[in-house]
C-alpha cells in the first residue's frame, strides 16, 4: 500500500513542477506557444520596426524646393533649308530672350534662414524663389557660391526656421541606412532610401575638390542640392549629381560630405568665398615607376604647369618633377593633394619632397591663395 501511494506522490509531483516550467518558458518567451505551432517557423517582425519616418519628419521641414529663373538670350539661326544645313552658310538672324528655370533643393541649416543647395542650381540666376514645407513661397538672395565643391549659400528672412544641424564629426559608414529629400521633377518633399555604397569617392566629376559619399539612394533632376540623413534624421551630405544612364550606370549618386559643407558655409558666411591654400602649379598623378606592381600605394603626383608667379615656381619646382611627400606625409594621388593644400590656409609654410630626374630633393615653400574659379 505504501509503494502505490509514493508512485502517485511522483506523479503528481511531476505534473506540478511541468506546469511551473511550462509557466515560467510561456511566461519568458511569449511567442513560443504560436512558433510551436506553426511548426518552428519565427513570426515575421512589425513592419513598424523597419520604419524611417520619425527620421523622415525630423528632417523633411528643413528641406526646401528651389526655382531658380535665368534670362538666356539667343540669336536665330537664318536657313533657306533647314535640310542643307550642314552645306550651305549659316546666316545669324534677330536676338531673343527666354526664360529658363533651373529646378533643384536645399536645405536649411540655420533658425534664421541661411540655406545650403549646389552651385549648380542657382549658378547664373536672377530670380531664385524657395518653396518652404508648409507651401510658403519666399525669395532668396546669394550669400556665396563656390564652384570647387558645387555648394553655394542662401538667405532667406525669416526666425524660427527648421533646420538640420551641421555636425562635422559625424561619421558614415558603407552599409549606413540613408534617405535623399528633395524636389525630383518637382515632386518636394519626396524621400528616397538606400545604402552608403562607399567613402572619400573622387575623379568621378572633373571637379578641382572631390570627396563625395557614393549612395544608391535614387537621386533624380531636381534632387541636387537637398539632404541626404541617416536613419536617425541627422543630415550627413548635400546631394549633388547621379551617374546617368549615359554612363550605362544606376543607383550611382554622390552627395557632398557634411565636414566638406560645413567649412564652405563657415567660410561664405565670412569672407563671402571659400579661401584656399595653393602651391601655384598644376599636376596630375605620377606614372608607375618601371617595373612596379604597387598600384594601390602612394605614388605621388607629377607637375604639369609651374605658374610663373606662384609659390611652387619661387621655391624653384619644374614641370616634370615628382612630389612625393606634403608636410612629411605620403601624397597618394594628385586628388588627395588638392584637398590638402586647399584645406590650409594662405602664408602657411609647407615642406615638400620629391624626385627630379630621379634625384631626391625637398624644399619649403609658403602658400599662395589660390585664384577665384580654381
Amino acid at each position: 500500500m505504501q509503494r502505490p501511494r509514493s508512485l502517485l506522490s511522483f506523479l503528481v509531483q511531476s505534473v506540478i513542477v511541468g506546469l511551473a516550467c511550462a509557466f515560467l518558458l510561456l511566461h519568458l518567451a511569449p511567442g513560443l506557444a504560436e512558433r510551436i505551432r506553426g511548426g518552428g517557423t519565427t513570426a515575421p517582425a512589425s513592419p513598424l520596426a523597419l520604419s524611417y519616418a520619425d527620421a523622415v519628419q525630423r528632417a523633411t521641414p528643413a528641406v526646401v524646393s528651389i526655382y531658380a529663373d535665368r534670362v538666356i538670350t539667343e540669336r536665330l539661326l537664318m536657313l533657306p533649308d533647314p535640310s542643307l544645313q550642314r552645306f550651305s552658310g549659316v546666316t545669324l538672324g534677330p536676338t531673343r530672350t527666354r526664360l529658363a528655370r533651373a529646378l533643384g533643393s536645399g536645405v536649411i541649416v540655420s533658425e534664421d534662414g541661411y540655406v545650403l543647395t549646389n552651385h549648380h542650381v542657382i549658378q547664373g540666376a536672377e530670380q531664385i524663389r524657395l518653396v518652404l514645407w508648409d507651401g510658403r513661397v519666399t525669395e532668396a538672395r546669394v550669400v556665396g557660391s563656390d564652384a570647387e565643391t558645387d555648394l553655394a549659400v542662401l538667405k532667406v528672412e525669416g526666425s524660427g526656421l527648421p533646420a538640420l544641424a551641421l555636425d562635422p564629426q559625424l561619421q558614415s559608414r558603407v552599409g549606413d541606412v540613408v534617405l535623399a529629400i528633395g524636389n525630383p521633377f518637382g515632386l518636394n518633399q519626396t524621400v528616397t532610401q538606400g545604402i552608403v555604397s562607399g567613402l572619400a569617392r573622387s575623379q568621378v566629376a572633373q571637379a578641382l575638390a572631390e570627396d563625395f559619399i557614393q549612395t544608391d539612394a535614387a537621386i533624380n533632376e531636381g534632387n541636387s542640392g537637398g539632404a541626404l540623413i541617416d536613419a536617425r534624421g541627422q543630415l550627413i551630405g548635400i546631394n549633388t549629381f547621379v551617374l546617368g544612364r549615359i554612363h550605362g550606370a544606376e543607383g550611382i549618386g554622390f552627395a557632398i560630405p557634411i565636414r566638406t559643407a560645413a567649412h564652405v558655409l563657415q567660410e561664405i558666411r565670412l569672407h563671402g568665398k571659400v579661401i584656399r591654400g595653393w602651391i601655384g602649379a598644376e599636376y596630375g598623378d605620377a606614372p608607375l615607376l618601371p617595373g612596379s606592381l604597387n598600384f594601390d600605394g602612394p605614388r605621388g603626383v607629377a607637375l604639369t604647369r609651374v605658374y610663373p608667379v606662384g609659390p611652387a615656381h619661387a621655391a624653384g619646382l619644374r614641370p616634370g618633377d615628382v612630389l612625393l611627400e606634403f608636410n612629411g606625409a605620403p601624397i597618394i594621388d594628385h586628388a588627395g593633394l588638392r584637398l590638402r593644400e586647399a584645406a590650409l590656409a594662405p602664408g602657411a609654410s609647407v615642406s615638400v619632397a620629391g624626385l627630379r630626374a630621379g634625384v631626391p630633393f625637398q624644399i619649403e615653400l609658403e602658400l599662395a591663395e589660390r585664384p577665384s574659379g580654381g
